[in-house]
């Protein structure tokens, strides 16, 4: 018996330290540009590979927020991710609770339809977008790169809702028509309290998703500054010659950090939602 407890427990202590090493190997590169962006220029190119800043400085921060106008690119990003997460939300939704509830001509069709475009590559949807965008005379603005982050199928986003929607009971349908709900209150009051976890796993997803975008601002705002994001701001740093790696390493972190911070304080929600749709 104690040998095999020994066992089990020289087992356990190897695999902790295993997975240990590869959570390390995992998060390093994250805590490798925290550390650099309190590094000067020398000490970054003395020390690359060290953790533990000898002077640390908040300078390369401060240097990017006033001179790069990364405030500028920090409030872009958010009004874009805050209103694309809004319709993405609330247009995937409607059509999972469409397509999760009602029988009508045409719908496996539409899913297969759906389910098709997950395999067309997001880079060959770049110039019709731009076409699109550029016949509403958007190119270059807000309105422009909200309606481009949010023009997508989301294919995912309405899988979960339409798999959610599906397997909710018909009696609370019909209990609320009993009681007078029509359609629309049927919709708001009763399935959309229901769908809180599906819908906060959407909200998390297309904000990581939207906050990182980089390809369709990039061509949107190629030449307006003024509406670029923070991941094309980051692009800036890089030039002809020269690699600004200390305000990249700054950049990456301002930008990071609310998004971490948004999973930390909502995982427990993503989690429900990610078990209530595969449940279902």
């Amino acid at each position: 018996m104690n040998g095999e407890k020994a066992a089990r427990t020289a087992k356990a202590t190897v695999t902790h330290l295993l997975l240990a090493g590869i959570g390390f190997v995992w998060i390093y590169p994250f805590i490798w540009m925290i550390s650099a962006s309190f590094k000067s220029q020398s000490e970054f190119f003395e020390n690359r590979l060290g953790l533990i800043p000898d002077s640390p400085t908040i300078e390369n921060v401060i240097r990017i927020w006033n001179k790069a106008d990364f405030g500028t690119y920090f409030i872009n990003t958010i009004i874009v991710t805050f209103f694309s997460v809004i319709l993405v939300w609330i247009m995937t939704m409607m059509a999972g609770y469409a397509m999760g509830r009602f029988q009508f001509p045409g719908r496996n069709l539409c899913m297969a339809v759906f389910l098709g475009s997950i395999a067309i590559p997001l880079v060959s949807t770049i110039i019709p977008t731009y076409e699109v965008v550029k016949s509403m005379h958007l190119v270059g603005t807000k309105p422009g790169l909200i309606l481009s982050q949010a023009g997508g199928a989301h294919v995912i986003f309405l899988l979960l809702f339409t798999s959610f929607f599906a397997s909710v009971p018909g009696e609370l349908e019909e209990a609320a028509k009993m009681d007078g709900c029509n359609f629309f209150k049927t919709f708001f009051y009763i399935m959309m309290p229901l769908c809180k976890p599906v819908a906060t796993t959407v909200v998390i997803m297309e904000t990581i998703w939207a906050w990182n975008a980089f390809m369709l601002p990039l061509v949107l705002t190629l030449n307006t500054p003024a509406s670029r994001t923070l991941a094309v701001g980051l692009y800036a740093f890089k030039g002809e010659n020269t690699v600004d790696w200390t305000g990249i390493a700054a950049g990456g972190t301002i930008a990071v950090i609310p998004v971490i911070l948004l999973f930390i304080c909502m995982q427990r929600h993503f989690v429900e939602g990610i078990a209530g749709a595969v449940k279902s």
